[in-house]
């Protein structure tokens, strides 16, 4: 493994160091950078621009040398302690500046946008898979041509009109009207139906019932003012780590396994009074803090499946860690939407925003300052997410598809081993291969930028950046981009590769 690891990076570097010359020598000669002081009627002021600017982008000297020096600022990147000076734009301003700038702002919204495409996406298509001619399947099929098909500017536009100024014009005043009614009512009676399946009449009832559930449930929530004032408290938290701990038993063994399921719940239990018992912690904590806690009620729940896991000890401890995980994203959840009123009041009212990545001069606890975030990165994750969402799902689909079909599941099902077995041990890792692949090349290419939707909403990341410079040939501003997307590229390949090996024990590197 480790003498390939080291081919594939040499490998990488020689295309990289290809991919970088060709790109430089485009950029080089696709536009004058000088040209903006050609029409300058100063002509001592013109003369004296055209040599700042000639000196500090190496306009002088040949094209192989510019590159070359380029290149030794760029390697010091990369190589510590050479120092790392990726050029000035023609602004004169450093491009690592900028970059260091800009790509957390792109990773930030990225990140969030792919993970949640991965994991719903690919969750949603095996049970799809699974439940192939189903409403569930033909629903999730019409949903991700929809999404796929739609241009990702006009999805921006329309969440920005309804999922955020109509909203933030609804909160103002929470009122049980008959259009929001109807809506809750249709995507509970939808959700439902597909998830429970069964026969027509058997969809119908649940739709029935889950829509005036939705009813009934929404006007609750607007009556108490919970859309003013939310929160989930410890009754709430703690019904959903439990809920958790018995997924997370279903996950790696089943209800059948007692000691599994009552170490799962008892570390659900713990994480719970862990967590409200450092309230005073977690008044206005630091992320180190947050993960201080998660380290020790994870050890806790390792210890306690450890002690009393016996012949489970392995399932044990693997259910422990999901639910003290599980409990961890609660309670975060819990304190971050507690913090909304707060929150709400300091933003005149409009929590929901439409342009940036954060509220200008901003300052308020560690939890407003997250929810802060996390308004700003609703609308942009979702319209990425739609799009992005429709292609995970349909590969793992048919990936799923045919690994259901092959011989090796059909001899697991003949051994007799239960469904959950057959399809999480055997089908599901293999199926994964092709999605490591997508999953991979998607995230490096996407930390490029998100051009439309950064545009879109104002967003000052990679793909701003790129843009402004292809419409100035500002060379070192494009090539910077350039070459954090290749570098990000070449990395998520690599991983890809490597995860082959890890997902199917057939594959053997020589």
């Amino acid at each position: 493994m480790a003498a390939y690891i080291i081919r594939r990076v040499l490998a990488s570097l020689l295309i990289l160091l290809a991919a970088t010359f060709l790109m430089f020598a485009l950029v080089s000669l696709s536009g004058d950078p000088l040209a903006e002081f050609v029409n300058n009627p100063d002509q001592d002021q013109k003369a004296l621009l055209i040599q700042a600017r000639t000196e500090a982008l190496n306009l002088d000297k040949p094209f192989l040398v510019q590159y070359f020096l380029w290149l030794g600022g760029a390697l010091g990147c990369i190589v510590p302690g050479m120092g790392c000076d990726l050029g000035v734009n023609l602004s004169n301003q450093p491009v690592t500046s900028l970059l260091s700038d800009a790509f957390p702002t792109t990773l930030q919204l990225v990140l969030a946008a792919t993970v949640l495409s991965i994991v719903l996406g690919v969750a949603i298509g095996i049970i799809s898979a699974i439940r192939q001619y189903s409403a569930f399947d033909y629903t999730i099929t019409f949903a991700a041509f929809l999404f796929f098909s739609l241009p990702i500017f006009w999805v921006a536009v329309l969440l920005k009109e309804f999922g955020a100024i109509k909203i933030n014009n609804w909160l103002a005043d929470p009122a049980v009207t008959i259009p929001v009614a109807l809506v809750m009512a249709g995507f509970s009676a939808l959700f439902f139906s597909a998830i429970i399946g069964g026969t027509r009449k058997r969809r119908t009832l649940v739709a029935l019932a889950a829509g005036a559930g939705g009813i009934a449930v929404f006007a609750l929530l607007v009556t108490s003012g919970w859309f003013v004032n939310p929160g989930m408290g410890p009754g709430l938290v703690t019904l959903g780590a439990l809920a958790g701990a018995v997924g997370a038993t279903l996950l790696f063994t089943n209800l059948e396994n007692r000691r599994v399921l009552f170490i799962a719940l008892a570390t659900a239990v713990v994480g719970v009074v862990i967590a409200y018992s450092a309230t005073p912690l977690l008044e206005d904590p630091s992320w180190f803090t947050l993960f201080g806690l998660g380290v020790v009620a994870t050890l806790v729940g390792v210890g306690i499946a450890a002690l009393f896991g016996d012949i489970d000890r392995a399932a044990a401890i693997r259910a422990s860690v999901v639910t003290s995980v599980i409990v961890g994203l609660l309670v975060f959840m819990d304190k971050t939407i507690s913090s909304f009123a707060a929150y709400s009041a300091s933003v005149n009212g409009r929590p929901i925003a439409t342009v940036g990545s954060k509220t200008p001069n901003f300052e308020g606890t560690f939890w407003e300052t997250t929810l802060d975030t996390m308004t700003h990165l609703a609308l942009p994750t979702i319209a990425i997410m739609l799009i992005s969402f429709a292609g995970y799902s349909r590969y793992s689909r048919a990936s799923m598809l045919e690994v259901m079909n092959a011989d090796y599941v059909r001899t697991a099902r003949a051994k007799g081993l239960t469904e959950r077995t057959v399809v999480l041990r055997h089908a599901f890792r293999n199926a994964l291969i092709p999605i490591a692949t997508l999953a991979a090349l998607d995230f490096g290419a996407v930390i490029g930028g998100a051009i439309i939707t950064e545009t879109v909403f104002g967003w000052k990341g990679m793909g701003v950046l790129f843009t402004s410079a292809v419409g100035n040939f500002d060379t070192y501003q494009i090539m910077g981009v350039f070459i954090v997307t290749a570098i990000a590229v070449l990395i998520f390949n690599l991983i890809a590769d490597i995860s082959y090996a890890v997902l199917d024990p057939r594959i053997r590197l020589s």
